[in-house]
């Protein structure tokens, strides 16, 4: 069935609410991130200090991170540039050449691989493709496109047809 592909392994309001040790338990190294309504705001270059933090600590832990979106070079340059994480811009994503080459830049496996995002349709959908661990950060009001409203009444029905775990 479709919907199984759709279904995020973890759930989590926040990046922040991400525990990273849990992840270092599961065996992931690699963590795939993506940029609007994960690490900033959607048409936002500030990182808030929260995240900043956090990020700092998944860098001093086991795992390697690299950011994996949809955005344009100039935009992902101007906000990750100055947080020292290797990047994919424009990755097309749910298409697979993006995470691939985000897991080839820090040399892991699907299975040890994690991809954090706001989106079923993208993140989630192209870290199933690929057996990637897919975290889904559900935002409760993100600010974004207008033409996301439909893409997100779509989201709600999928997540009303299973129920997946928070961690």
């Amino acid at each position: 069935m479709v919907l199984k592909w759709l279904k995020p392994r973890q759930t989590v309001g926040f990046l922040t609410e991400i525990d990273i040790e849990h992840l270092l338990d599961q065996g992931i190294r690699g963590l795939l991130l993506d940029l609007d309504n994960t690490i900033v705001a959607w048409d936002s270059h500030d990182v808030e200090l929260a995240v900043v933090d956090w990020l700092q600590r998944a860098k001093t832990s086991a795992l390697s991170l690299c950011l994996v979106t949809n955005a344009k070079l100039e935009r992902v340059e101007r906000t990750i540039r100055p947080l020292g994480i290797p990047y994919v811009a424009l990755a097309r994503k749910p298409m697979l050449r993006g995470f691939k080459k985000a897991m080839h830049m820090l040399g892991t496996a699907p299975a040890e691989t994690a991809m954090v995002g706001d989106q079923i349709f993208t993140d989630v959908l192209g870290a199933n493709l690929l057996g990637v661990y897919s975290i889904l950060i559900q935002l409760p009001d993100p600010k974004e496109q207008w033409w996301m409203k439909g893409t997100r009444r779509l989201e709600k029905w999928v997540m009303k047809q299973h129920k997946p775990t928070k961690a």
